[in-house]
């Protein structure tokens, strides 16, 4: 089987490096917004120039890029995977997503005759590149079956959670909730530290108590030391997640959709103001200082 990826960024290049340990071929689409390739490439990864030169090739195809509109763009332009897929082909598209768009990308393939899977991931860039990563994968059994033994190279969990569109919907849920306790511990930790409270204290406390989990463990270092790079994710990308799972509820405003979103309009509020304040580069755990007085 000759895997193709179209987008080796932080998380990409991860899911590349294992592909390649794994004894698959590899096939990368060109692309500015790539992480350095010459390790890869000295693994024997070659690079082709547009989605279209990666489908010719691929028999199974990797997206890893940021959104529903660059997933768009990949699979549907001039150049794009759909236009040159072969038959059987499976698509695998690892990005974070809007479940609808999702369900359409998927028709678009299927009436291409290829295979469609929606698997995005949880876990951080160092699992991508140590190979332990989660997917939750929406799709038919059976082509799962088939695709799993290029994602077994890297990934730990594989949890297949419904058809088409259920992976992007159960990512979203679990991103709401991951930046969600992130925001909120963010928030508490600014507040501490405003009323001189000792960051170790309140961390020591927190975690013999309700307060103890993954957020703290994540924000941990960057309460006691200001160091926020074990959690190398942009305040950017968490308000794009948050704002994806409200229009995933639906409504404008709290009670016109389908089911509530009250607590994600406050984490969207609070997180956005420090995007569109100029810190959309910045990784969620700074959140607790820049969330200070």
């Amino acid at each position: 089987m000759r895997v193709g990826i179209i987008g080796v960024g932080l998380m990409g290049h991860g899911i590349a490096l294992n592909v390649l340990k794994g004894g698959f071929e590899l096939l990368m689409m060109n692309h500015p917004g790539n992480q350095p390739v010459d390790d890869l490439i000295g693994m024997g990864a070659e690079l082709r120039d547009s989605p279209a030169a990666v489908a010719e090739a691929a028999d199974l195809i990797i997206l890893c890029v940021t959104g529903s509109p660059q997933v768009k763009a990949v699979m549907t332009s001039s150049d794009g995977v759909v236009s040159a897929l072969k038959p059987g082909t499976i698509v695998v598209d690892c990005s974070t997503a809007l479940p609808d768009s999702t369900v359409k990308m998927a028709s678009l393939v299927a009436e291409a005759g290829g295979n469609f899977l929606d698997a995005p991931m949880t876990r951080l860039a160092k699992q991508a590149r140590e190979g332990t990563l989660n997917i939750l994968v929406g799709g038919e059994a059976e082509v799962l079956n088939t695709a799993r033994p290029v994602l077994d190279t890297f990934t730990e969990n594989i949890d297949h959670v419904g058809g088409v569109g259920f992976g992007h919907r159960m990512k979203l849920l679990h991103n709401y909730v991951s930046i969600g306790h992130m925001a909120l511990l963010a928030e508490a930790a600014a507040q501490a530290a405003d009323a001189g409270v000792d960051a170790q204290v309140f961390v020591d406390v927190l975690a013999k108590g309700g307060g103890a989990g993954a957020a703290l463990e994540r924000l941990r270092k960057c309460i006691l030391t200001g160091d926020s790079s074990d959690v190398p994710f942009a305040i950017g990308n968490a308000i794009k997640d948050i704002d994806y799972y409200r229009e995933m509820v639906g409504g404008d405003t709290v009670g016109e959709g389908p089911g509530s979103r009250a607590i994600a309009d406050g984490v969207s509020r609070a997180i956005g103001a420090q995007a569109d304040a100029g810190h959309a580069d910045e990784y969620v755990p700074d959140l607790a200082r820049l969330f200070r007085r």
